[in-house]
């Protein structure tokens, strides 16, 4: 059985991602998902846009269900490539730009992080700031176990 990211964890994601939002000064959505796809957490900073809520939560799905950082999906989309109209398949839900991350352990996706509110850029640095911390969990979970 794959481990599924918990609470406790998610919210520490969030966290990391917070600040970085805050250092670039743009308020933003946080969603944590599991390795379905499904909402673990999400958070919405004071001032993010309101549609940003679905985005993010969208974004993480999307990381789960293709398995793959949603910015990698963007040139495959485009016309006249394979997965031309990918966004318009499963409800909607698919995104096709960046802010939405795997984060796995062991080989495993455990879970997922998007993230929503500026540029697509300014996304992906928010989001990234939460996949280094799950790095940094990953790495000290190793570390832990070995002792």
């Amino acid at each position: 059985m794959v481990e599924s990211i918990s609470l406790e964890i998610a919210k520490d994601l969030i966290q990391a991602a917070e600040k970085k939002a805050e250092e670039i000064d743009n308020p933003m959505v946080i969603t944590v998902a599991n390795s379905e796809g499904n909402l673990v957490a999400q958070h919405r900073m004071d001032g993010a846009w309101l549609a940003s809520v679905s985005i993010s939560r969208n974004k993480a799905y999307t990381a789960a269900a293709l398995e793959t950082p949603t910015h990698e999906l963007a040139e495959p989309s485009e016309p006249g490539n394979s997965l031309y109209g990918l966004q318009t398949t499963d409800d909607g839900k698919i995104v096709i730009f960046g802010g939405g991350y795997p984060l796995e352990r062991d080989g495993e996706i455990v879970g997922t992080i998007g993230v929503s509110g500026g540029a697509v850029s300014q996304d992906r640095e928010v989001a990234e700031a939460g996949v280094e911390r799950w790095l940094d969990v990953v790495e000290s979970k190793s570390i832990s176990a070995d002792d």
